[in-house]
């Protein structure tokens, strides 16, 4: 049984260690749980993602690739879905080690960037993901019949997704930056052109695809990220 807070001040490093154990284990079922859930109800889940490629036929190019891919879609999910329970086991076991500074500032900090991650795909979903789709689409349409194969559909949305939940966690190292003294809120104001120069960048980095209006969301998704970090830095007088 997981000791509580009031005693893992004296508990010894094989005490711990089973904690560590016992923590890692509860959060592996739940991700092998939420797995099981989403590789059973593959084809509603299958359903939603070709909700952005609407009309598009898809192909199955190879023997079991549909196969393959929801094994696929059923781990991420899985894994995106237990995460907030994963780091919340990681609170729970380093929380006695923190001093009252240390757990006021580490909790409010992970939680959100669980919160601005789940933000980020959000937006890819409902937002870059059609606008990049509708692209493609149109481009040649009068030459061409778009028909794609599902796997290769699914790695595209996946890789945005992931893409720009990684580009949303913008604010939260603007704020260690800010609480650790790197930087202050009024330097990185004066950085503003930089910025969006380094935005353009990085909304082309970072989302697959090539066509402009994508890479134009992204870069102003992570220019007002930029201005929120840099408003709540001000907010804590930082």
């Amino acid at each position: 049984m997981i000791k509580n807070w009031d005693n893992n001040a004296n508990m010894s490093i094989f005490e711990h260690l089973e904690e560590l154990r016992q923590r890692i284990f509860s959060a592996l079922a739940i991700f092998i749980i939420i797995t099981i859930a989403c590789f059973l109800y593959n084809k509603n889940i299958s359903w939603l993602l070709q909700q952005p490629a609407n009309g598009i036929k898809f192909l199955q190019l190879a023997p079991g690739e549909y196969f393959f891919a929801s094994i696929k879609i059923a781990i991420y999910l899985g894994f995106l879905i237990s995460s907030p329970f994963t780091i919340y086991q990681l609170i729970l076991f380093i929380l006695p080690g923190l001093t009252k500074k240390e757990a006021s500032f580490l909790i409010p900090v992970l939680i959100s960037s669980i919160l601005l991650f789940f933000a980020g795909t959000l937006f890819g979903y409902k937002i870059l993901i059609p606008a990049a789709l509708k692209f493609f689409i149109t481009y040649g349409e009068d030459i061409i019949e778009p028909i794609w194969s599902f796997e290769q559909y699914f790695n595209f949305i996946l890789l945005l997704l992931f893409s720009t939940g990684i580009a949303f966690q913008l604010p939260i190292i603007q704020i260690i930056l800010g609480i650790t003294n790197t930087l202050s809120s009024s330097q990185m104001l004066k950085y503003w052109k930089y910025t969006i120069f380094l935005s353009t960048i990085l909304g082309a980095v970072l989302t697959p695809s090539t066509d402009p209006l994508t890479q134009i969301f992204m870069s102003l998704a992570i220019t007002g990220l930029y201005l929120v970090g840099i408003l709540v830095l001000k907010s804590m007088n930082r």
